[in-house]
């Protein structure tokens, strides 16, 4: 990757030049890359809303989605949009000084769901839920105003894993974020582009860049989350067994319907001798 100040994005300057740097940059890059080709993301001359709340991941998003249009790699229209919720404390100046500064397309909306989320969420419960479907809401609307195509977040493959963990354990399903998905209105498309970046690198990638960092925990509903308990699983899990998640995300992509219980994904009932299921090297048992 050419790094001359005449060819980078505003987003890199001041880039390290450490060796680590340019290869965390460069994973980083050709993940984002592997995702959007792989689940066909890319619509030519389309636009895209790149949702941006100020934490390591949206920054990373945005970086990264800028270098691959700055390539020549994603030939789409980049709109980034932050939506000031109405957060007691939310730092409201930085992220329009920061996208003014990088020369960056970007809307700024405020829509106090904060208020809201209060008002209707009893006392000792956490706002997560509630907010995060306001704020959904108001970012399909801002992607119609826009003439957006996409609604583009930057969740990383450890919510993808987290969120299939939270699935299973506390909604007897096994489900997780799509990388790709329509909402339901089936007008807009919604966009996970970091779906194989993991966390770590969004995180080391987002303080090398000194981006100002806005934290997530403004509404003081985090502690407790079962997300974080689901985190603090897989954290023992990886400390444990080093590559751990990465083996479980790739599960996720190479699932077997014939070797799990759902009769709407499988045939059991029709299944005969002779016939047999899709070839299959084992009976599902694995190594032990």
């Amino acid at each position: 990757m050419l790094d001359d100040a005449d060819d980078i994005h505003a987003l890199f300057h001041g880039a390290p030049k450490t060796t680590e740097f340019k290869k965390l940059r460069k994973r980083i890059v050709q993940q984002t890359r592997e995702a959007v080709d792989q689940y066909g993301m890319i619509e030519r001359g389309a636009k895209w809303l790149v949702c941006l709340s100020g934490g390591k991941d949206s920054y990373t998003l945005l970086a990264v989605l800028h270098e691959l249009q700055w390539r020549g790699l994603l030939p789409v229209e980049l709109l980034a949009c932050n939506l000031d919720q109405g957060q007691p404390g939310f730092p409201a100046t930085v992220l329009p000084e920061f996208l003014e500064k990088m020369g960056v397309p970007h809307r700024i909306e405020y829509q106090d769901t904060y208020s809201i989320v209060m008002d209707k969420v009893p006392a000792g419960r956490t706002y997560c839920a509630l907010c995060s479907r306001l704020r959904r809401g108001n970012l399909y609307r801002i992607a119609r105003e826009e003439g957006c195509s996409a609604v583009v977040l930057g969740h990383h493959r450890d919510d993808i894993l987290e969120t299939f963990f939270m699935n299973l354990f506390h909604g007897s399903r096994l489900a997780t974020m799509p990388p790709k998905l329509v909402n339901e209105e089936g007008d807009l498309f919604v966009y996970r582009p970091l779906a194989h970046v993991a966390e770590a690198d969004c995180e080391k990638f987002a303080r090398a860049m000194n981006y100002p960092i806005i934290p997530c925990d403004l509404c003081g509903s985090q502690d407790g989350l079962q997300r974080q308990q689901v985190k603090a699983i897989l954290d023992g899990w990886e400390k444990n067994a080093p590559g751990r998640r990465q083996k479980m995300f790739r599960a996720l992509t190479n699932t077997r319907p014939s070797h799990l219980l759902d009769p709407k994904l499988f045939d059991f009932a029709g299944l005969t001798r002779g016939t047999g299921a899709p070839a299959s090297p084992d009976d599902g048992i694995p190594d032990l």
